[in-house]
């Protein structure tokens, strides 16, 4: 049987008891006083990208600007310039590294992109700026953040970072000593190759 108004005094029930439950329930308490209160991000969360150092913030950057995110960056707002020594030579961190936060859209690809998980997503979003031109251009003072930090924000993705960063090191250890061992028993046998054409030679002089 179809009552008039039926369907009002549904959604008038229904509104009520939202209301109420946004009071008494859990689940329905959905808004906090910003900023007093905030709600913590989720670990998936993303917003603006930043550069991970370890240790030292200058010389402990992971980034060796190699630049292939600025190349990859869809709206082509990174740009980052390669230090180089008194002599010219490149030295593999960079000089310069800016990203224009009021052209970035947050897409991630250049931490898809990125061989030496030297950049990765913060989830901070409070970046507002009376200068949306030059506040809103972040250079590497502002992007350098701990790997600590990232830690906090993202643990599960940095543990797995730390892990294979980590398995990479000790097998290049290995690798290097591997090679250092065998540059010095090339060398040793060089050596006493030397030595014996050296008596050889005295021998036949006697």
């Amino acid at each position: 049987m179809n009552v008039p108004g039926k369907g009002i005094l549904t959604g008038m029930a229904q509104t009520a008891k939202n209301f109420v439950g946004s009071y008494v329930s859990k689940e329905r308490m959905t808004t906090v006083q910003y900023p007093e209160e905030r709600e913590p991000a989720h670990e998936a969360a993303r917003n603006f990208p930043f550069l991970v150092f370890d240790k030292d913030p200058e010389a402990g950057l992971r980034c060796v600007a190699c630049k292939i995110c600025e190349k990859e960056c869809p709206p082509q707002c990174i740009y980052i310039v390669m230090k180089r020594d008194e002599n010219g030579k490149p030295t593999k961190q960079p000089e310069t590294f800016d990203i224009d936060v009021s052209v970035c859209m947050s897409c991630q690809i250049c931490v898809e992109v990125c061989p030496f998980e030297a950049i990765k997503m913060d989830t901070d979003y409070e970046y507002g700026e009376f200068d949306r031109f030059g506040g809103l251009l972040l250079g590497k003072d502002r992007l350098a953040k701990s790997n600590q930090y990232y830690h906090k924000i993202h643990p599960t993705e940095a543990a797995e970072v730390d892990a294979r960063l980590d398995k990479e090191r000790k097998t290049k250890e290995v690798a290097d000593k591997a090679k250092a061992a065998k540059l010095a028993a090339l060398a040793k046998k060089a050596q006493n190759a030397e030595k014996i054409a050296g008596d050889a030679k005295g021998e036949k002089k006697q």
